[in-house]
């Protein structure tokens, strides 16, 4: 199952509610709740935002798994970036949340904490 539906799978059951009930209090069609619920789908822009502020979660909550190291791909999904301008930022030493080190093939090592990247989104 993916991440977010795991997440918000979770996040409801802390709740006690039910998906017509998330759907009520968001106003999000119970079809697409179900979609969520499932996995078959995912939300985007303002739905992720009332689903989080029904379910008093932080949007990070869905998106930020909790591991040590967030892969780039990852990262530039959730802060909205294409995967070079993650890149380029650790290399340059100027993203927030992570840093890169250059590896002696010449090749780049990524490293992204989920923390300072849930204070940077």
């Amino acid at each position: 199952m993916p991440y977010f539906a795991e997440q918000l799978n979770r996040a409801m059951a802390e709740k006690n509610l039910s998906a017509a009930d998330l759907s009520r209090l968001t106003g999000i069609g119970k079809n697409s709740i179900s979609g969520y619920v499932k996995g078959t789908n995912e939300p985007k822009g303002d739905y992720l935002e009332k689903l989080a502020a029904a379910l008093d979660v932080p949007i990070t909550f869905f998106t930020v798994e909790r591991v040590t190291k967030i892969p780039v791909q990852q990262c530039a999904k959730c802060i909205g970036k294409s995967v070079d301008f993650v890149k380029e930022s650790l290399e340059q030493g100027i993203a927030p949340f992570g840093f890169a080190v250059q590896m002696k093939t010449g090749k780049w090592e990524y490293h992204i904490s989920p923390k300072k990247l849930a204070e940077y989104i």
